[in-house]
């Protein structure tokens, strides 16, 4: 009988059966390790971890995550919530006010570079402000950055630099929200770090951290991204949500609208004019999200012709939860908000209603642009 081959990452036994489980490794890979043709072997989830520094998400029901939340409270420590500014609701670890304990905390939006350029800053903090607060949540500060292109970087990097003087700083936040891409991009950009990444293991878990050495005695530790049914991006294929990521500033598009007129999102989102008078929508999506206007009386059977052809993402044989639907009243100039999709701006004075995969992401706010 062949002997088990161990990852020197984690200790599991390698295994090519179920990428789900531990020590897993793709069988031409672990082929090579039976032959003896490679001498560190890692599983596939330590050798992301430690080239890519990625981190297998965790569910927020996971006890062990939990346990590192709840001992975050007898830490002297900083955390950093690190939130997706087009999924700002359901980025948001609401429940974050019970783990926190006496330390402060503060909101780091993600993906800032993506608005268009005559986007104000401060109006965008207030909202994130108020928003919030209203879950019960006092950041003591709000900062707007983008991970991926490294830019709006340097008040939080001079911030957290004084605030790590005599207290670790902990990263937490929803899964796709850039915030291992974070922590990288501020590695690069302090230039202090003495060592490699390294990890440290919760006895008897397979839950990891990872804690980044700084020059001055303490950490930068980054933990799991949170796995939440509330994320759209949980529910989608990587192709599909490598489709409705945006990658370059939102691109508005206008379009003359009046009650009983429906706009589709891809076949992600849609939109049902129900009462107003005739007026323009503006939506804000990544440019792969193909937008199209139809009657309402129409959209049920169009919907169901051309899912997955004409209203991508998903795509052609990809299936998602049924969309559900919920009414709003633009009391003001509104935003609709379709999470991890986009949004959408309409004027004041109009009833609609919209739609998501079991309304996952539907919200309202006033219009930010």
């Amino acid at each position: 009988m062949a002997e088990d081959i161990i990852c020197i990452g984690c200790g599991s036994v390698l295994q090519s059966t179920d990428p789900k489980k531990a020590g897993y490794l793709p069988a031409s890979a672990l082929k090579k390790a039976e032959k003896g043709e490679v001498e560190e072997v890692y599983c596939q989830r330590c050798f992301r971890l430690r080239h890519y520094n990625e981190i297998m998400p965790v569910d927020l029901n996971n006890d062990d995550f939990l346990a590192l939340l709840n001992s975050l409270a007898t830490k002297k420590a900083l955390i950093v919530n690190v939130v997706d500014l087009f999924d700002f609701s359901n980025s948001l670890l609401s429940s974050l006010k019970r783990f926190v304990g006496d330390n402060d905390f503060i909101l780091v939006g993600n993906k800032f570079d993506l608005f268009p350029k005559n986007t104000r800053q401060s109006k965008i903090k207030d909202w994130m402000r108020q928003e919030a607060n209203r879950m019960g949540l006092h950041p003591k500060d709000i900062f707007l950055i983008s991970a991926a292109r490294q830019k709006y970087l340097d008040d939080l990097i001079e911030y957290l630099y004084k605030e790590s003087q005599d207290k670790d700083i902990y990263f937490v936040g929803m899964t796709n929200v850039g915030k291992s891409t974070l922590i990288n991009a501020i590695i690069d950009k302090m230039g202090d770090v003495k060592n490699l990444i390294t990890t440290s293991r919760f006895p008897g878990t397979t839950l990891d951290k990872i804690e980044i050495p700084l020059d001055n005695g303490h950490f930068l530790i980054d933990t799991p991204g949170i796995m939440t049914a509330n994320q759209l991006a949980t529910h989608l294929s990587p192709k599909d949500l490598e489709f409705i990521s945006p990658k370059k500033p939102l691109k508005p598009a206008t379009y003359q609208i009046k009650p009983g007129n429906t706009l589709f999102l891809g076949g992600l989102g849609r939109i049902d004019f129900l009462k107003g008078e005739p007026t323009s929508f503006t939506v804000y999506t990544a440019r792969g999200v193909y937008v199209h206007r139809t009657k309402t009386e129409n959209a049920d059977a169009f919907y169901e012709k051309h899912l997955g052809e004409l209203l991508t993402p998903p795509m052609d044989g990809e299936t998602i939860a049924p969309l559900k639907g919920q009414e709003f009243k633009t009391e003001y100039d509104s935003d609709l908000l379709f999470g991890g999709i986009g949004f959408v701006r309409v004027p004041k004075g109009n009833l609609v209603k919209t739609y998501t995969p079991d309304k996952i992401g539907l919200g309202i706010r006033h219009a930010l642009i």
